[in-house]
């Protein structure tokens, strides 16, 4: 079953691997493409699985999500982590509002200010719904390397439960300052683009899987890459996007089995430099 790590808030255990909805969530009900979701999801349960992570930037995506979930009676098996991404307290609060509405839920499990938009407004409307038991947790995200200076001074001044941030085999920027601030002020880490948008993989493509990638039980260059990012100790949870069945599988299998240890980690990283 799927390795799990303690969210430091709560000690709730989270799986390690999740599944973002960017793109392939981004779908009409009636495309052959929606049926496939149904598959996705289900590979992401049937491993053990629970985050699905989305936000109102992703075009349908919310909503298609909060569809998948209820058709499958399955809203009490998903982590739900969605965001807020507008300026100004009464369209923060429309939009998450709307954010339950397309979810088809009353509790949502993780809201986060995505790319920090109009953070110090937003913040504040989190802790109160936080309080009145409409949100679960509460985290700030970002996709690039280049805004880590804004997400750590937000992280050293407020109080937050996660932080959803870019981290990869290829990208290891957040190793230097982020992931060990986050462990510090006992912030769960959520890594976005865990295969930094297929660059990973294309870093790695023609080659061989190495025979060492047995002792870690990996039996693709997905599940390796994305077992470098989980073995991390600051990560929760990374979120591969995706909106095909077999990759999900393959993806979930980086959360079982063992993991890659300090020297082990520092091979996966010098593959991906080569």
């Amino acid at each position: 079953m799927m390795q799990t790590r303690p969210i430091p808030f709560s000690g709730e255990q989270l799986p390690v691997i999740g599944c973002g909805t960017y793109r392939g969530f981004d779908v009409r009900a009636e495309s052959a493409t929606y049926g496939r979701l149904h598959q996705v999801i289900a590979a992401l349960f049937a491993a053990g699985g629970s985050v699905i992570d989305s936000s109102p930037m992703y075009g349908r995506a919310e909503a298609v999500t909060g569809e998948l979930l209820a058709e499958s009676d399955a809203h009490t098996k998903a982590f739900i982590a969605t965001k807020v991404w507008t300026r100004g307290r009464e369209a923060g609060i429309a939009q998450m509002q709307n954010s339950f509405k397309l979810l088809k839920t009353n509790k949502i499990d993780l809201m986060q200010i995505h790319n920090l938009l109009d953070w110090k407004i937003h913040l504040p409307i989190l802790r109160e719904w936080k309080a009145a038991g409409r949100i679960r947790y509460i985290g700030i995200t970002h996709y690039t390397s280049s805004a880590f200076a804004d997400l750590e001074a937000v992280m050293r001044a407020e109080p937050l439960d996660f932080v959803q941030l870019n981290y990869s085999a290829v990208d290891r920027a957040a190793e230097r300052r982020l992931l060990p601030l986050a462990a510090e002020r006992g912030i769960a880490v959520i890594a976005n683009y865990p295969l930094a948008s297929g660059s990973a993989l294309r870093a790695v493509s023609g080659r061989p899987l190495p025979g060492w990638a047995a002792e870690i039980d990996c039996t693709s260059w997905a599940q390796l890459l994305l077992k470098f990012v989980v073995s991390h100790p600051a990560i929760a949870c990374a979120i591969p996007g995706t909106g095909d069945p077999e990759h999900m599988a393959d993806n979930a299998g980086a959360g079982t089995g063992r993991m890659p240890d300090k020297e082990m980690r520092a091979r996966i990283a010098a593959i991906c430099d080569a």
